[in-house]
């Protein structure tokens, strides 16, 4: 009976160490990318501070997203972190789960994002990222069994990237001032358009603002395969915020929405979030 048991047991001990390992490597590049993300980068911007000439040539409905955005004088950071709370979904209509999340996003090029999903047995750990062009994704129960694991996929970093300039335009506006190569329109008095390029992937956001400039719904063609035949396109993305918050110079919006699509009957809101804490550095 001991031999019959002894390859089991010596491979049940073999798969465990290999998740163990996998799970170990991955949390080390994560970590690696997040201190990465936070070094100082060499900046086309020469100014280190926001002032309005920066701004002066721009269309006045885009200065006054940016002076609502960031207080003239603040110093133009590199990078935002994030703490945040809220509420996420993996299908369409899933139950909602409570989530917690830390943040970092930078002018390299990149963002981390660090969750725990769920609560209990089912509660799933993990994180996501891009970064120098590439993106990644892995999620694990039980902080050991993944549930998700796909990195270097050029989907995934396609994706990532889409998902980095809207991030930008919310959280880290100072990465799309005209200095850093970004190129600005004015669709109208409450209508913006930003068009860019995150390694070589061209980005087109459109940001609905108000009178005062306080950004209120952004949308983009983004990369993503939540189609009915689950193939890989540019998809509608919408992100809606719903309030606000100033921390040291930034004002970014608090409390934010995402989705799929746009259409009532069949968009795919996954993401609600709450902003507890954001350093600017």
């Amino acid at each position: 009976m001991i031999k019959l048991l002894l390859p089991l047991v010596i491979g049940a001990i073999f798969a465990l160490a290999t998740l163990i390992f996998l799970q170990l490597r991955y949390k080390l590049k994560v970590n690696y990318i997040w201190q990465c993300l936070q070094s100082e980068p060499k900046s086309a911007v020469i100014t280190p501070v926001f002032q309005t000439e920066m701004i002066a040539e721009l269309p006045e409905p885009v200065q006054r997203y940016f002076l609502h955005a960031i207080a003239p004088g603040s110093k133009l950071s590199a990078w935002v972190q994030l703490e945040m709370k809220g509420n996420f979904r993996l299908q369409p209509q899933a139950n909602w789960l409570p989530m917690q999340a830390s943040q970092i996003i930078s002018s390299l090029g990149g963002f981390v994002w660090r969750a725990k999903i769920g609560q209990g047995l089912t509660r799933f750990s993990g994180a996501d990222y891009c970064y120098q062009g590439k993106g990644g994704i892995r999620f694990s129960l039980g902080n050991l069994f993944p549930l998700v694991d796909r990195q270097n996929q050029a989907d995934i970093s396609r994706s990532a990237i889409g998902r980095l300039g809207a991030e930008y335009a919310s959280w880290l506006p100072s990465t799309l001032l005209p200095q850093t190569g970004v190129t600005w329109q004015a669709k109208g008095k409450h209508t913006i358009q930003a068009n860019c390029k995150i390694a070589n992937e061209p980005l087109s956001l459109t940001l609905t603002i108000d009178d005062k400039g306080k950004l209120l719904k952004l949308t983009l063609p983004r990369w993503g395969k939540q189609t009915q035949k689950g193939e890989w396109e540019y998809i509608p993305f919408a992100a809606e915020m719903s309030a606000e918050q100033t921390y040291g110079g930034y004002t970014i919006p608090s409390e934010i929405t995402a989705r799929w699509w746009l259409e009532k009957d069949n968009y795919f809101e996954f993401f609600r979030a709450r902003i507890e804490k954001a350093q600017f550095a």
